[in-house]
């Protein structure tokens, strides 16, 4: 990257692309520039802020009974809302988690929909007034 800035500033997604890909070995399969481009998506959005704000924002409109239902796709978001969840029952909070561990998409819905391959679902429950944490697993 320094060598390259020597020659030419780097303004553009097109040059940060033309500087990775001339330093990272690249096996077939998806591109690793596009992780990098998701990190820096990721820092300069504060996506993992803005995470944390709308948990903490979902879990003050919940009544009682209501239900926090929250899809990750990468394991960073993934271990923010297990962290939270787990976080706010054992802190007696006011919420149950409801899966034990992440739910994942079966095999046919991946056929149909392969974007959901990543896509991680964790549950959580308000809890009413002097109600207490149950152990984990879904009701239903």
């Amino acid at each position: 990257m320094v060598e390259f800035r020597r020659r030419k500033s780097i303004r553009t997604t097109r040059d940060l692309l033309e500087v990775l890909e001339g330093s990272i070995r690249w096996r077939g399969g998806k591109n690793p520039a596009a992780r990098i481009f998701q990190a820096l998506r990721i820092e300069v959005n504060d996506e993992l802020g803005a995470l944390k704000e709308a948990l903490i924002g979902a879990v003050r409109v919940l009544r009682p009974g209501g239900r926090l239902v929250v899809i990750s796709f990468h394991s960073l978001e993934d271990r923010i809302v297990k962290h939270f969840l787990q976080g706010r029952e054992r802190g007696g909070e006011g919420l149950r988690v409801l899966t034990l561990g992440p739910l994942r998409p079966r095999e046919e819905e991946v056929r149909r929909n392969p974007r959901s391959r990543s896509a991680k679902m964790r549950v959580g429950e308000r809890l009413g007034a002097g109600e207490e944490t149950r152990e984990r697993g879904c009701e239903e």
